[in-house]
Order: structure tokens, then sequence, then C-alpha cells
């Protein structure tokens, strides 16, 4: 049993931000809480110098702020995050350093530890995502063995991207982070982020063949497209870059061909049991699959999603995925806010009048899909942009 190097968790303590630095700041990086998809979101640190293109940090307007800086300490932070309406102990899934800087980052990777350090010493059994594309050790990888109660996840971003102009950080650097926290890994599990995969880009037969090297490496396999808004498209115009795509979109962009070429390079018709080996459409999934778990999203009722899960993970998901009453949902969903018809069917709650935030407490609450009638997700299209795919009569998704 790895025995963690207490010193680790301790480093040079961040710089505050001053009054006068807040202030020029939009108001959404100031909200430390976001709520996404994958968890209650934590980022009372920002700045990166990483310089990833199609990073979020554009669409908060601070890409230019490369040196790490804190909003609040560390302590302050995880009490806000214990104490937020939509946090419940041991349910919700939580997110660390996702949005605004890298959490492995030498200056960052001190209150990254403390944070986990905080969760755990409460108690907390919640699942808890670090997602870095940097360099990890194995001391590192000693103190994420020594935390007792989260369900931790270490998921590492690869993009096998070789521009530099469009990614500087080299993807070697992501693929000896995976195999040291895969060779040490002992109760936090680590999947290989793959990510973002732009055809043209880094879906060549070798990059293919790199990524399921590399998934040989990891508990599971998470691949997905670019996150591709205005902001990004604005930044890559300015500095002269090839434009992925012609659009943007409000969702992450996968298109049908590309997705396909991915599951038919994977897929091994002889391992009856998972023909596709470890790899996930979605990033609960691969979380929920590399801890044992079910897909604390509910995705198993959409069923179309899962036909590429291990049979053994469909078995526990579907086990652990019960339709809730909808009586019980409509109150939930009117306490939250809800307007108009609340529905539940056989693949998702359906809601109107609530954003993200309130649909993602309900979808953790009740393990069930919760979509926006205003915004469905479209049969095979699994939640992403309608760029590249086309409907099943052949016509194109809009």
């Amino acid at each position: 049993m790895s025995v963690p190097v207490k010193t680790k968790r301790r480093g040079p303590q961040l710089q505050m931000l001053t009054p006068a630095q807040l202030a020029l700041m939009k108001p959404e990086l100031k909200e430390v809480i976001e709520y996404r998809k994958s968890g209650l979101s934590l980022n009372h640190i920002v700045g990166c110098p990483l310089d990833c293109t199609y990073c979020v940090r554009h669409l908060f307007e601070n890409f230019d702020m490369k040196v790490p800086r804190a909003i609040m300490s560390d302590t302050d932070a995880v009490k806000l995050l214990v104490g937020h309406p939509y946090f419940r102990p041991h349910r919700t899934p939580i997110q660390l350093f996702n949005r605004a800087t890298e959490p492995m980052l030498p200056i960052v990777k001190p209150h990254t530890f403390a944070v986990l350090q905080d969760l755990d010493d409460r108690g907390l059994t919640n699942h808890v995502l670090v997602i870095t594309r940097w360099r990890v050790s194995p001391e590192d990888c000693a103190v994420l063995n020594s935390f007792q109660n989260i369900r931790l996840t270490v998921l590492v971003t690869h993009s096998g991207i070789d521009n530099a102009a469009i990614e500087p950080v080299d993807s070697n650097i992501a693929a000896a982070s995976l195999r040291t926290l895969y060779e040490h890994a002992e109760r936090y599990r680590t999947v290989l982020y793959w990510r973002p995969i732009v055809p043209g880009l880094n879906d060549s037969q070798a990059h293919l063949e790199r990524a399921r090297e590399l998934s040989a490496h990891a508990h599971a396999t998470v691949f997905t497209g670019l996150f591709f808004r205005q902001q990004m498209a604005d930044y890559y115009d300015a500095h002269g870059l090839p434009m992925p795509y012609e659009d943007i979109a409000r969702r992450k962009i996968m298109p049908e061909l590309a997705e396909q070429r991915i599951l038919d390079f994977f897929h091994k018709p002889e391992n009856s049991a998972a023909p596709w080996g470890n790899l996930f459409r979605k990033t609960s999934c691969g979380v929920a699959f590399a801890h044992g778990l079910p897909d604390y999203n509910g995705h198993v009722g959409v069923r179309e999603l899962c036909d590429i899960c291990p049979v053994a993970q469909l078995g526990v998901c579907e086990k652990a995925w019960i339709k809730p009453d909808l009586a019980v949902v409509t109150a939930e969903a009117r306490r939250l806010g809800a307007t108009g018809t609340v529905e539940v069917t056989d693949r998702a709650i359906i809601v109107e009048g609530l954003n993200e935030p309130p649909r993602y407490s309900l979808q953790h609450g009740f393990g069930y899909q919760c979509h926006d009638r205003a915004k469905p997700h479209h049969h095979r299209q699994h939640g992403r942009a309608p760029i590249g795919w086309e409907a099943e009569n052949g016509t194109p998704v809009v």
C-alpha cells in the first residue's frame, strides 16, 4: 500500500486576486461554483499558462490571464461548495478546477490536494473528478491514493493534436501521466479523456492507434468532440488558425462519421462481453464504470447511447435505473421553478423553464436523464450539436 507523502499536500500558496483585479473579471468567473453535467464544479482559482486555443476560458474573457490567482481560500471554497443549495452529501458529483485553470500545475497542485483532503476529512463519498493534461508523478499518486472516502477519478485529457499553434502542450505529457496514474492506482481511478476529436486534425489512423494503445493504461476511455462557441471562433479568426468547423454550436460537435470511424476501429466482435472494450461516449459513464457503479446521470434510459457499453456495466446501470414517480418529480421541478408540463418518459424527465443547474440537480437527484423540452436530445445524436449528423431519413439534423 502506498504511503502518502504529506509534504506534497502543502506548497507555496497562490496570491489572492486584488479587489481591482476582481472588478475587471466577468461576474460569471467570480461565481466559483457552477453546476455542470458531470458535477458541481468548484473553481476558486483562475489563470492558466497552457494556451490551448479551444479552452473554455475564452467564454469568460480571461484567456490572457496566464498566472493562476485565488479568488478565496481553499477552506472557504469548500465551505461554499458543501453549503451550496444543490449539494447533496454522498450524491452530487463534484469537479475541481475544470473551468479556469489546470489542477496539476505545480503552483495549483497543493490547492487541489488541500480541497480533496478537506472533502475527504468530511467523510463524503461523492464522486470527485479532477481533469488534467499536465504532469503527474508517482509522489502525486501516493497522495491521490491516500484519500479514504471520496470516490476520486483523475481524467487525463489527451488529444494527440500536433499543431502547436492550436495546442502548445505536448500530448506526450498527458500520455506519460496516464501511464503513471494507472500504474499506481489503488483507491482512485483514472480515465483516458480522449478529446477534443476534430475530423482532419487528430483522427488519422495513427491517432486512432495511439488512443487505442493508451486505452490499455486506463480504467475507462471516454471520447468526445469539440466545444466550439463564438468566442473560440473569434480567437481562431484573429490568430489565423484553421477553423475546425464552419459553424458554432451550443453543444459539443462530434460528427456522425467521425464517431463511426472510432467505433469501427475499437470494435472487437469476438469479445461478446465488451465488444468495444472500455470505451464510452459520456464522461459519467466512464467514471461510473471505472468505480464499478451505476451511471449517476442515468444515461441507460437512452438505449442507443449505451449500445457500446460492456454487458456487465449495462446490468449494473439497469439495476439501479428506476423510473421516478411523476408526482414526486413534478413537485421537485416546481420547487426549482419549472413551468409548463412536467413529463417522465421511458428515457428522460422533460421540463420547461429550467436552465442547466436545476436540470442537473434533478438528473443527479433521481439518477435519470432530465431534458429541456425546448432543446431536445435527438435520437442517436446523444445530446451533441447537429453539425455532421443526419436524421434517420437521411436529411440533415437541424
